[in-house]
């Protein structure tokens, strides 16, 4: 919201620049002469099956790159996978590679180019690659398992956020080989499209089939799409802008949330049921987007309220606009209440520090330099993370922290409604894609020590081993490292690494871990009144099999009870 005239033209001026310069939303692949210039390297070789569209792949990316201010090397020469050769480029695409491709050494040299902050693109067969290097298993995020024959399919676009899939309509249809992939990359990394199996024949994944995503891995941006077996598929113009916004991720020309995401609730995708307008003005509703129209109103979640949780959406400014999403508001048809009883985040090109984008509105700036690290221009689309935890309230842009704001207003509250401002004719802001998960109740407070359980004895690690995927399990009480639990918001930690849902799993018997911390819900446990450890995403507890309290008895995921294998006492 804003309450006075802005002083920064010049701003103003580079924004609306940037808004005239930027990729049309549809069609074919278009120029983005704001991405500075940069190199990509494009690999292709093959130690198993051959695809017969390399070499238009290859012309496609050299093509993307001449209207999109990169410049493009292609090879299929192994000896380029050395650390002073990697470093001239920003980013190294795997074009349909097959088998072991790299030796010991050339694997060393790449693993250091990742870890040096640049990017990773895989098209299709760069998941059947590389079998034996684990590094690279985790980076491409699934490995290949069976395809079908060639068809159509519907795919469904997740994130429609992401640079290589907001242009797309939320049922993608296209005709290509599809993978089966050997895991479900989605603990690991954000899923942007899923496969529709009732739309094709052969699909082995089930409801849940991710065909193309991102992460960060290893220090750099992995994106992968499992697009791209036909010849055909290079000449879709919307396959070209999907490719497009993949490179362009990976490069760190445009800004994403590939952080992990499971367990969020849906409160707007296209349906507005339980919305309601206060105050002049309105939304439109359209290809699953809300539109800012005239104002000032506020269109809030009248259904219900909420009070720890993450709140994620996404949003697009047109130009030098206004906007904000309001937190922590009672119910009511006037949109001043929220202003004065809540918290705007403020959605706003050009204003002062604590009324620009990212600031709890004139709360608390955002941190400017990360701000300005982490936000895509005007025209392209930005998420917001909301977390909201007791009175303290974080702020994420595109999976970057910006802010960090502790409510101490008694008079006020974190808890309450959401909504969405429009502010005002001329000011127009789009949202997309709101969604909610909550997280049970205020965190931990902190500290470190044992998580005693079941007769007294406590949560450990077996053999007091580090590597991803050791089972956590119920033993005497030691004092050792593998017994030393620290709480960092609702995570448990021990020996670096986090307490962990084996695959995101929600299913009774699903295994408990320890795993290398990544944000996802599979690691977020919430303590209950009545000492119970529920992990949000599966609204199930933390359990000791077959309520025995002999040492080495594994705990697992179960739905929760009120029995002694379910107590436990945090540091």
């Amino acid at each position: 919201m804003r309450r006075f005239v802005r002083s920064s033209i010049g701003l103003a001026t580079a924004c609306l620049a940037a808004l005239a310069c930027t990729s049309a939303p549809a069609g074919p692949a278009s120029a983005s002469p704001t991405d500075a210039p940069y190199d990509v390297l494009v690999f292709s070789k093959t130690a198993g099956f051959r695809h017969d569209s390399i070499p238009i792949g290859i012309q496609t990316i050299r093509d993307l790159g001449a209207a999109n201010n990169f410049t493009v090397t292609a090879t299929e020469d192994a000896a380029a996978f050395t650390t002073a050769n990697l470093n001239q480029y920003e980013v190294v695409v795997f074009l349909n590679t097959t088998g072991d491709v790299l030796n010991a050494s050339q694997q060393t040299a790449f693993e250091s180019y990742l870890a040096g902050g640049r990017g990773y693109v895989g098209v299709h067969a760069a998941a059947d690659t590389e079998y034996g290097w684990s590094f690279y298993g985790n980076l491409v995020g699934g490995y290949f398992a069976s395809h079908p024959a060639i068809q159509q399919a519907n795919i469904r676009v997740e994130d429609r956020s992401h640079a290589a899939t907001a242009h797309l309509p939320q049922t993608w249809t296209r005709t290509d080989e599809w993978y089966n992939y050997q895991t479900n990359p989605r603990s690991g990394a954000k899923v942007l499209a899923t496969l529709d199996e009732s739309s094709y024949s052969g699909g082995s994944m089930g409801a849940d089939h991710p065909i193309a995503w991102c992460k960060t891995y290893g220090g750099g941006r992995s994106f992968y799409t499992g697009g791209g077996h036909t010849q055909a598929s290079y000449a879709e113009p919307a396959f070209r802008t999907h490719l497009l916004g993949g490179i362009r991720y990976a490069a760190g020309r445009v800004q994403a949330d590939c952080r992990a995401e499971t367990g969020y609730t849906t409160l707007y995708n296209g349906s507005t049921a339980g919305w309601s307008q206060a105050g002049p003005g309105s939304f439109t509703n359209s290809d699953a987007t809300l539109t800012s129209v005239g104002g000032m109103g506020l269109y809030w979640y009248s259904a219900r309220q909420f009070t720890s949780y993450s709140l994620k959406l996404d949003w697009r400014m047109a130009g030098d606009d206004n906007s904000g999403v309001f937190i922590g508001f009672p119910p009511s048809t006037d949109p001043w209440s929220a202003v004065n009883n809540g918290y705007e985040i403020q959605i706003d090109a050009t204003d002062a520090a604590d009324r620009t984008t990212g600031a709890v509105y004139t709360f608390k700036s955002a941190d400017l330099a990360a701000r300005d690290a982490a936000l895509n221009p005007p025209g392209t689309w930005n998420t917001y993370e909301l977390l909201v935890e007791g009175e303290r309230l974080q702020i994420f842009l595109n999976g970057a922290k910006i802010n960090d704001f502790t409510n101490t207003d008694p008079a006020r509250s974190l808890a309450g409604h959401i909504g969405l401002q429009n502010h005002g004719t001329g000011d127009d802001v789009s949202f997309r894609n709101v969604r909610i998960r909550e997280l049970g109740g205020p965190p931990p407070t902190g500290g470190t020590g044992p998580v005693v359980g079941l007769a007294g004895k406590c949560l450990d690690v077996r053999s007091g081993a580090t590597a991803d995927g050791t089972q956590v399990q119920l033993y005497t009480c030691n004092g050792t490292a593998a017994q030393t639990w620290t709480r960092n918001g609702q995570t448990l930690r021990a020996l670096g690494k986090c307490l962990d849902v084996s695959g995101a799993g929600t299913a009774n018997g699903t295994k408990i871990q320890l795993w290398t911390c990544n944000g996802s819900g599979a690691q977020n446990w919430a303590p209950q009144a009545n000492q119970t450890l529920v992990n949000p995403a599966s609204a199930k507890c933390l359990d000791v099999s077959g309520n025995n309290s002999a040492d080495s008895t594994p705990v697992h995921l179960w739905a929760c009870g009120t029995g002694a294998n379910q107590k436990w006492t945090l540091p």
